[in-house]
């Protein structure tokens, strides 16, 4: 447990803090989350190299430096309550619980969902609430969110995860063609009907799948 509280603090000091990453709430939250925790056993030594790792049903636990970089550009308050797409094995939602009040991880692999929710109640993160559903069509329940994040890349931004924003609210979602270069972007929701957008830099994330297809598009044959 030692050694891996000592990889954390390196892990943020040596990987994430001189990258640009300078927000102490999201800092002290990387360093508070066992991401071994979040790993499957045979990955455990490699869980703080600042890289994917593989988790089940081919999907990945993003590297550090990117789960930081995405809680930042969110710019999450105390009070803020998140939706997560893509809960994977639930690493992301951890981190966003210690910056959060409430968390909602939206999850369409049921045995990803459960592991997740697994992982996160054993850490006794109680503000978390892991759904399986179809991310693209957000979480209306509990809508509206503050800050919207989401874990997989596609060619456009699902229209309701914008409506789900209140006005000032922050949505990081990776866009580009499949196989092509993706854009980090954060979109904010300046009023009602009207949002503006920042390009964060580029990134490499799996697809967002939605029932039916990628992204809205039905598969080709």
């Amino acid at each position: 447990m030692a050694d891996m509280m000592i990889l954390r603090e390196r892990m943020v000091a040596e990987q994430i803090a001189p990258r640009g990453v300078s927000d102490p709430r999201v800092l002290e939250a990387m360093r508070e989350v066992p991401r071994e925790r979040f790993v499957d056993p045979e990955f455990v030594d490699q869980a703080y190299e600042d890289r994917p790792l593989p988790i089940a049903e081919g999907q990945t636990i993003s590297q550090p430096f990117i789960v930081a970089l995405m809680a930042q550009a969110a710019e999450i308050k105390a009070a803020d309550r998140v939706l997560e797409i893509g809960s994977g094995s639930g690493y992301g939602a951890a981190v966003l619980s210690h910056l959060a009040s409430r968390v909602w991880s939206i999850e369409r692999h049921p045995r990803l969902a459960r592991m997740a929710g697994s992982r996160i109640a054993e850490l006794g993160r109680a503000n978390v609430t892991v759904l399986r559903a179809d991310g693209s069509n957000g979480w209306p329940p509990a809508a509206p969110f503050d800050a919207i994040i989401v874990t997989a890349g596609g060619p456009v931004v699902p229209e309701a995860l914008k409506q789900q924003l209140g006005v000032g609210g922050r949505l990081i979602i990776p866009l580009g063609p499949y196989g092509g270069v993706q854009r980090l972007m954060r979109i904010t929701r300046a009023s009602a009907a009207a949002w503006t957008e920042e390009d964060l830099g580029a990134v490499q994330f799996v697809p967002l799948v939605i029932e039916g297809g990628r992204n809205g598009r039905t598969p080709g044959p």
